[in-house]
């Protein structure tokens, strides 16, 4: 009698260690329910890291071209610094406008962006970055 008691209670113990299909299911759905807003929470964050990536650029880019200006207008004050829709590399688009307030002082806007439909021109929602500086003339 001892035996079977000792072979009844074996097989209890390994149905207690083993899972059943129920519950193997009902855990797999609960995974997958938690791991959407996971995913989602991801994917904005992969969203929001290349935004700032594209902005993060776009500012050197725009930073260089102004201090290219600078080093420009010692040597060359009269000279117009105009540019529209010049290539920076890597689908950046740069325009510069020069406006003139007074003999000796000159307001520079550096506008620099993506060009996200591949038109080669930067439009308004493109812009990413807009630098403004005044240069005075130096001699």
């Amino acid at each position: 009698m001892g035996a079977k008691l000792n072979k009844k209670s074996k097989r209890r113990c390994r149905r207690a260690r083993a899972f059943t299909l129920t519950e193997v299911v009902v855990a797999s759905g609960l995974l997958i329910v938690a791991m959407i807003p996971i995913l989602r929470g991801l994917t904005a964050a992969h969203f929001g890291a290349r935004i700032i990536e594209k902005k993060t650029a776009a500012l050197s880019l725009a930073q260089t071209k102004l201090d290219e200006i600078k080093v420009r207008s010692i040597y060359d004050y009269a000279g117009t610094y105009t540019e529209t829709n010049t290539d920076m590399g890597s689908s950046y688009l740069c325009s510069v406008t020069d406006s003139v307030i007074g003999g000796d002082l000159r307001n520079i806007t550096v506008n620099v962006g993506h060009d996200d439909d591949g038109n080669s021109v930067l439009a308004a929602a493109e812009i990413a970055v807009t630098l403004d500086t005044l240069i005075a003339r130096r001699w």
